[in-house]
Formats: structure tokens, sequence, C-alpha cells
């Protein structure tokens, strides 16, 4: 009898002891089917592309409009002048020769070219021929039948003709007269040439 109770305790143990290690088993799956459910989805959101640089050219620089001079005439002692836009007179170098200045560096600082193409005030007319020559720098300087053009550092307001039959840099300078007054200098124009006893001459 003793024998069979003891069996039957044996039993249940075992009986419950399968029980307990099947529970264990499926906590344990359950638990693993959590762990490898529960971690966080990688992010898929992928990182905003940068902006694209911009494909447009940069707006091409505008040409730099062409460089003018404007000229007009003043009343001097020597008669009626050509003058800048300032009315400061006009030269022309009896040093220079053809399409060439023979005044550059230290001169052009006293005697500062006429640079651009020249053009005759609004309501002026102007007798002689406008034209232009290149200087060495390539720019260009104006001229006046021919001749080119110098304003004169000596002059501060305009119909000044303090630079007419000056000797400097080699030659004489001559204001450019377009009438002549009573002082008028060499001839009644650019266009005519100092005699050879006024130095020089224009070829």
């Amino acid at each position: 009898m003793e024998t069979t109770r003891t069996r039957s305790v044996t039993g249940k143990v075992a009986a419950l002891a399968a029980v307990a290690a099947t529970g264990l088993l499926v906590a344990a799956c359950g638990s693993s089917g959590s762990s490898s459910t529960s971690s966080a989805p990688a992010s898929t959101t992928a990182a905003p592309a940068s902006a694209p640089a911009s494909t447009s050219a940069s707006a091409p620089a505008s040409a730099p409009a062409s460089t003018t001079a404007t000229l007009k005439t003043e009343h001097s002692t020597l008669g009626t002048v050509l003058a800048n836009s300032q009315g400061m007179t006009l030269y022309w170098f009896a040093a220079d020769h053809g399409n060439t200045s023979a005044c550059s560096g230290a001169c052009a600082s006293a005697w500062p070219p006429v640079i651009g193409t020249p053009v005759a005030a609004t309501g002026v007319t102007l007798s002689g021929t406008l034209g232009t020559i290149t200087r060495s720098d390539g720019t260009k300087q104006a001229t006046w039948d021919g001749h080119p053009l110098y304003a004169f550092s000596g002059d501060t307001a305009s119909g000044q003709v303090s630079g007419n039959k000056v000797s400097g840099f080699g030659a004489l300078w001559y204001a450019v007269t377009l009438s002549s007054g009573s002082g008028a200098g060499a001839g009644g124009g650019a266009s005519t040439a100092p005699t050879s006893s006024a130095g020089g001459s224009w070829s």
C-alpha cells in the first residue's frame, strides 16, 4: 500500500515538474520573441539631401560703356578756345607726330591727356575733325584735326590759357584756338603748325 502511495506521489511530482518545465519553456520562447521584436526598428528616413548648387550662370557683368570726352568752347584772351566739359582750355603739343603722343609719365601728369572718344557738348558746333589715337597704355586719346588733346594742370579756371606757348618736355604747347583774339598764338586753330621760330612743326 505504501509503495502504491509513493508511486502516486512521485507520478504527481513528475507531472508537476513537466508542467513547470513546459511553462518555463513557453515563457522563455515568449521572452525571446518579445526581445527580438521589441528592438527599435532602424530609422528608414533618409537624411535630406543638401540643396543642389545653383546651376544658373551668374549674370554677366555689363560691358563698360565706351568712354566719351565732351568738348565745348570757352572765351579767353586768345579768343574762343576748345575746352573740356569743365571748361578748361585744351592744348596740343608740338612734339607729337602722326598718331603717336610724345607725352607720358611726368608729362602726362602736368598735361593730362583728354581720354575718350570726343563728342561736342549739347548745343555746341565744333569746326574741325574729331578723332582718337591709341596711347601706349592702350587708352584712347581725343584728337582735334589730328592733334592729340591735353589739358594743363596750371589752369585753375575755365577760359584760362596759362599753358599757351609754354615750353615743356621738349617742345612748345599751344592752346587750341577756334577764333583769334588780341593775344592769339600760333595760328587760328590747332591744325596750324607753329612756325620754325615758334619751336617745331606738325607732320
